[in-house]
């Protein structure tokens, strides 16, 4: 068999999003160039690697070795590297950082920015991603650090308090319950919202809790940002669900009314992980060490 490196990370990306349009999206390839890739895969291999259906795809038992193996190799191929790294320049390279929407948008900004300036030739290749397949994708040699939820589980990776996420629901201050001093997802699940692009980590997140009371959220419009939530809903379009932080940098004058989400899944409780510290980069052990001490001091979610 030649699988190479695409390969693998390929069938992967795969199988933790269940899709191959999702996992060749991740892989930076078109679809067609996936899927001629996956059919090489089976047919080296001689057996299915994966299950197709209308909902996906899941791996075989085959596949489920196949993706084991896979795990093992890019994350010797990752140590390679980054061995190699040590002998060309210990301030230099490309490091994996995926984040979850809270992190991405209301932390990473402030604290990546000074880090970069004063590391010229490093590259950060940043991506959303929900918490869980943050967890994933560590594990599997995929990236080389995540900020995640505490919540997901993660047996095998070293984790580091990174911040406090709180979500809060904002409306303007018209709203019939702007006074209100805390609202639960079921007391709003009547009312209209104004929600994050499919494929959010944070929407996904929303979504998920509000198909647990048994609704769906009446969503009027989508915005790309926190802060064209916020002005959307100061205007009366609805309600948003914004960490605090990003609600509280909207400018000031806004008709804007924060209420608190007392939900246990409004507060979360966001880590700083990866696999292993010593098969990480330099740069990238700097980066970690520099989130990890950054946020013990500052965070400005608590």
């Amino acid at each position: 068999m030649r699988f190479d490196l695409t390969d693998l990370r390929l069938f992967l990306h795969v199988i933790e999003a269940g899709s191959i349009t999702h996992g060749a999206t991740r892989s930076h390839l078109a679809l067609a160039s996936a899927s001629e890739r996956l059919r090489g895969m089976e047919e080296q291999a001689g057996v299915r690697l994966l299950e197709r259906s209308r909902r996906g795809v899941i791996p075989t038992e085959a596949g489920d070795a196949l993706a084991h193996h896979a795990r093992l190799i890019l994350r010797q191929s990752a140590l390679l590297q980054r061995e190699l790294d040590v002998f060309a320049d210990s301030d230099r390279g490309t490091i994996r950082l995926l984040a979850n929407t809270a992190a991405l948008t209301a932390f990473l900004p402030d604290a990546l920015a000074p880090w970069l300036a004063a590391h010229p030739r490093v590259r950060i290749d940043l991506h959303e991603r929900a918490s869980a397949e943050i967890a994933a994708a560590l594990d599997g040699g995929l990236s080389d650090i995540g900020i995640f939820s505490a919540a997901v589980e993660h047996p095998r990776l070293t984790t580091h308090p990174f911040a406090v996420d709180r979500l809060v629901a904002v409306m303007s201050a018209s709203h019939p319950l702007a006074d209100a001093r805390a609202l639960t997802l079921d007391a709003l699940r009547h009312e209209a919202f104004i929600g994050l692009p499919p494929g959010s980590a944070l929407q996904a997140h929303v979504d998920a809790h509000a198909r647990a009371l048994g609704c769906t959220l009446n969503v009027r419009i989508r915005m790309a940002s926190f802060d064209g939530i916020c002005r959307m809903a100061a205007e009366g379009v609805g309600i948003g669900i914004v960490p605090d932080t990003a609600a509280r940098r909207s400018p000031r004058g806004l008709p804007l009314r924060r209420v608190r989400l007392p939900d246990p899944w409004a507060r979360r409780e966001l880590v700083l992980g990866y696999r292993d510290l010593e098969g990480l980069s330099p740069a990238a052990r700097k980066l970690a060490a520099h989130l990890a001490t950054r946020q013990k001091t500052k965070n400005p979610a608590a």
